[in-house]
């Protein structure tokens, strides 16, 4: 059993697109189907409260139970392991946000949320393989930071307007210069403002250091206006989101 949550694993490494890999991603499109299919059962039940304190409790689970394991593995390193990559720092604030339903956090994270976990669990950064402890968390945590702001539109729903994208665009350039002057202060690699992952990405296909960065800026954009059309055209829909909102919620 220790063996499932040892640093030094020696049994088969993740390999993407593996048996493993394919059936966390059907796991996390079923739930995002469910929320969204089931969003009215949802909405006017007590369901509605046990949604949201359930994602609460995952993501808080989540980022405690990894630094546990990080320390109690000896596995802690700052040029590793502080909450300073895109993914990380959308499940501290998801978990803000769902606390506090802030508007403002949303019309962020909808983008950056499910944008980077998105990526995230298409290609991940992970070397352990099923029934490994990080495994389970991997998956967790980024499937809860999509149903965080999935929960936002479906059930609450936070309307995300055109502007957000800029908004989301600003917020990601203002949080990568700060990691940017992080990583040059402590030689880390953070957000993968220094140098590519090792696993195989989206960044493999774009030039070296630092030009890959540019290339970024466009492939951010384009995913922020892929991630609008969706919520754009279900705003049409009655049933799905109605009108009479101020500032994205409901009045």
């Amino acid at each position: 059993m220790s063996d499932y949550f040892s640093y030094q694993y020696t049994a088969e490494v993740f390999s993407l697109f593996s048996i493993s890999h394919i059936i966390m991603l059907i796991l996390a499109l079923v739930l995002c189907a469910a929320m969204i299919v089931f969003r009215n059962d949802i909405r006017r039940t007590p369901l509605r409260k046990w949604v949201r304190v359930s994602l609460i409790i995952a993501l808080i689970l989540s980022e405690s139970t990894l630094n546990i394991w990080y320390f109690t593995t000896g596995a802690w390193d700052v040029k590793e392991t502080l909450p300073l990559q895109l993914c990380s720092l959308s499940l501290l604030f998801s978990i803000v946000m769902l606390i506090t339903r802030s508007y403002r956090l949303f019309e962020i994270l909808y983008f950056l949320g499910i944008g980077g976990a998105l990526q995230a669990l298409l290609t991940p950064e992970l070397f352990y393989d099923f029934p490994h402890y990080r495994y389970f968390h991997f998956f967790i945590a980024h499937i809860c930071i999509i149903l965080a702001s999935l929960y936002m539109v479906a059930i609450e729903r936070y309307r995300i307007k055109l502007s957000s994208i800029w908004k989301a665009m600003i917020a990601i350039n203002s949080i990568a210069l700060i990691v940017f002057f992080i990583n040059k202060w402590i030689g880390a690699n953070y957000m993968f403002l220094a140098q590519k992952p090792s696993n195989p990405s989206i960044l493999d296909y774009l030039p070296d250091y630092p030009f890959y960065i540019f290339y970024l800026e466009i492939i951010a954009l384009i995913l922020f206006i892929l991630l609008y059309l969706p919520v754009k055209g279900a705003y049409h829909h009655s049933n799905f989101i109605e009108n009479g909102q101020k500032d994205g919620r409901d009045i």
